[in-house]
């Protein structure tokens, strides 16, 4: 398995805080990240909560935590017992009174509304949140980055990523839909029609990068719009969509007031739409869309924390595919080109004016960095992730 990035932030927050929690859709490799902490730290100690011998270790946690005080416990998938957060704040409290303040728990979990609102309001000040994503290109040794197409197609699961060959890759991504739409979903507690979700998740993958129009989704389904924004609320927050959200500050122009909608790893989005190989990728007319999607993924995987991430789009035309809001003041007005050869509009550039970028980039699928008309800078993926990453670095130092 590939080092994770989420390693150096992980290391770093449970020095600093009592617990951290690992937040990630399933098979997204939070439980192998865990165990490969457990190497290094003889005295912890991994409870799976899906596991029935390990849930009944907890059937009193509080008396659970009191013989393990001088260990750190790993609980997996944690949502599994909401109530448990209550008994941690008890806990952590009791141990900062006694003097210890760092590095007790390590929850992970794959996220939901429940989870995140009860850590939130339990734990408050005691807990530091750590995203794992899908694999991204600085995650894979430098042969394997220098030809990220392999990356774009499978998508970023480890199961998905490691496969045998495309063909194996496509059905694990098949399965895993299949499961989490039949199995993981209804387990957290919403009772959706798992063909109706699916037919949006679809929907979602046939408009990778447009406007949403709920609307149009909802006259689709046979459903109201607010089905469709409850429905799109759920896989957003199980780390499965993407919402962007469209530039919001004051200014003169008619903008564009709707998100942009991601299928956020690319491998799932391919498999929605049953292309499994790059050949049928490259002849879709989603590919555009769907490289989008995956440059947005991998740089905002790197981004610094406080980044706020949008998109500009004008009623007129000016456009820009993500607008990154450095801490600082810096404003980056990213373009995205599949093409080797990118060229942009005028209504780029007006949208950079108005957006006061500070500066202005195109990545596509050229691996040379090279200047390029207007001010702009053609920069390759790789190498603008590696800037985020060192800027990220820094924020933790």
């Amino acid at each position: 398995m590939y080092p994770r990035q989420a390693t150096e932030e992980l290391t770093i927050y449970l020095q600093e805080f009592p617990a951290v929690a690992i937040l990630g859709p399933r098979q997204v490799g939070k439980t192998t990240l865990a165990r490969q902490w457990l190497k290094s730290q003889p005295r912890a100690l991994y409870l799976d909560l899906e596991m029935p011998n390990d849930l009944a270790q907890l059937s009193d946690p509080g008396a659970f935590f009191a013989a393990h005080t001088d260990q750190l416990v790993i609980l997996d998938e944690v949502q599994r017992m909401p109530g448990l957060f209550a008994v941690l704040r008890g806990v952590i409290d009791q141990r900062r009174r006694a003097g210890a303040t760092r590095g007790q728990f390590l929850l992970l979990g794959s996220a939901s509304i429940d989870l995140l609102a009860q850590s939130s309001e339990s734990l408050a000040g005691r807990l530091a949140y750590v995203e794992l994503v899908p694999l991204v290109l600085t995650e894979l040794p430098p042969a394997a980055a220098a030809t990220p197409d392999a990356l774009w197609l499978r998508g970023g699961f480890p199961g998905a990523t490691l496969a045998r060959s495309d063909a194996a890759s496509l059905r694990w991504r098949q399965q895993f839909i299949t499961t989490y739409l039949e199995r993981d979903i209804p387990l957290l507690g919403p009772r959706i029609p798992a063909q109706t979700l699916r037919s949006l998740w679809t929907m979602l993958a046939y408009e990778q990068a447009q406007v949403l129009n709920a609307a149009r989704l909802a006259a689709s389904l046979g459903v109201s719009g607010q089905t469709i924004g409850r429905y799109l609320d759920l896989l957003c927050d199980l780390l499965l969509v993407r919402r962007l959200q469209p530039w919001a500050r004051q200014s003169s122009k008619r903008l564009v007031k709707a998100p942009k909608v991601y299928v956020r790893d690319s491998g799932l989005a391919h498999a929605l739409l049953g292309l499994g190989t790059l050949r049928e990728l490259l002849c879709h007319p989603v590919v555009g869309g769907s490289w989008e999607g995956w440059v947005i993924e991998n740089l905002l995987a790197c981004t610094p924390a406080d980044t706020q991430a949008s998109y500009y789009r004008t009623a007129v035309g000016a456009e820009i595919d993500l607008v990154l809001e450095l801490p600082g003041g810096a404003v980056w007005a990213v373009e995205i080109k599949r093409s080797s050869a990118p060229t942009v509009s005028r209504g780029y550039h007006i949208a950079c004016d108005d957006v006061a970028a500070t500066r202005r980039l195109v990545v596509s699928s050229a691996s040379q960095r090279f200047p390029m008309a207007g001010g702009l800078e053609h920069v390759p993926l790789l190498e603008l992730m590696q800037e985020l990453r060192t800027m990220r670095r820094g924020q933790l130092e």
